[in-house]
């Protein structure tokens, strides 16, 4: 089995000079940003408002907020079925890396942060609309996420992502406008105020099949929480800076995409639903068109369909039933 799927991966810098591959899912984050008369511009003050809040959260040492500054790679992770030579884009991520300007260190972050997968189009767009079609009530395939699941575990237990990366990584979603948030008593002095949903999210159950749990955190001077998802124990298997560092940069990412619930002007209280036609939220200075990144998803997904799941299925279905 371990000869007949095997992964490559591949590393970017994200800066403001970033061009996106041809095998770059162009509903990525960074890559949309990365599009368009704006791109630089538009990368230059996204990386700019994940070092200033990366300072603004690490203001120990730090009376300038200026000592630190936050590099980023795109990790591309390719998957070739039997040894054809043919791969397929599987998985794209990010990895933070901090530079400490005082101490001229740099320090590696996490790796996952933005979260991409073609095969995920492929469950949300086709698979998933095409089972609830003419359905009166909407429902869930057998066997939804399982095989995205399994992919995602075997590359994390796999010999390269243990050569390439020192810690699991840790995911970081926005939160669903159809639930409901608690606030607890539990309080983090980096991550804030841990908050709890009223029932799991869709996305959580699928992330849960790739072995992920999540917990809702929202950091100091927050609008809202950030859904976390990791393995093992993400409140100490992390360093302080580590943990900045996705926040910083995730937390930027959602004001750019979600204004209405990350730049809102008021913040989340002890109960809050997140509220995507909130009128009372500011706007950055940085182009993103999401009515596209909407329809990009839909063809994506039958690319997928077109070039992974029909021409492997049956590969692909014995695969993941022999997964353990």
């Amino acid at each position: 089995m371990n000869k007949d799927f095997t992964f490559t991966i591949k590393s970017t810098c994200l800066d403001e000079n970033y061009h996106p591959s041809d095998n770059t899912r162009i509903t990525t984050n960074f890559a949309n940003l990365a599009r368009g008369q704006s791109r630089q511009q538009n990368l230059r003050n996204a990386l700019k408002m994940i070092d200033n809040r990366f300072n603004a959260l690490a203001n120990w040492d730090n009376p300038k907020r200026d000592r630190y500054s936050v590099e980023l790679e795109i990790i591309s992770v390719d998957l070739d079925i039997n040894g054809s030579g043919h791969t397929f884009p599987s998985i794209e991520v990010l990895k933070t890396n901090i530079v400490d300007h005082k101490t001229n260190k740099h320090i590696e972050g996490i790796v996952g942060n933005n979260f991409s997968s073609y095969v995920r189009d492929y469950d949300f767009s086709v698979l998933l609309r095409e089972h609830n079609k003419d359905r009166g009530e909407f429902s869930i395939p057998d066997n939804f996420g399982e095989l995205h699941g399994n992919i995602f575990k075997y590359f994390i237990n796999s010999e390269i992502y243990q050569q390439n990366f020192k810690k699991p990584p840790v995911i970081c979603l926005s939160v669903s406008d159809n639930k409901i948030y608690h606030r607890t008593d539990n309080q983090h002095p980096l991550l804030g105020f841990e908050y709890q949903p009223n029932e799991a999210s869709l996305t959580e159950q699928y992330f849960k099949k790739m072995g992920l749990q999540v917990r809702y955190f929202m950091p100091p001077n927050s609008a809202a929480p950030l859904a976390l998802f990791f393995f093992g124990d993400l409140l100490n298997d992390y360093t302080n800076l580590e943990l900045i560092s996705t926040i910083s940069t995730m937390e930027t990412f959602q004001k750019i995409y979600r204004p209405e619930i990350y730049n809102a002007n008021a913040a989340a209280g002890n109960c809050y639903q997140p509220n995507m036609k909130n009128q009372d939220h500011s706007l950055t200075q940085i182009v993103y068109d999401r009515e596209e990144r909407t329809q990009l998803a839909n063809e994506q997904g039958k690319f997928t369909e077109e070039h992974f799941i029909k021409p492997y299925q049956a590969f692909l279905e014995q695969w993941s039933a022999n997964f353990a």
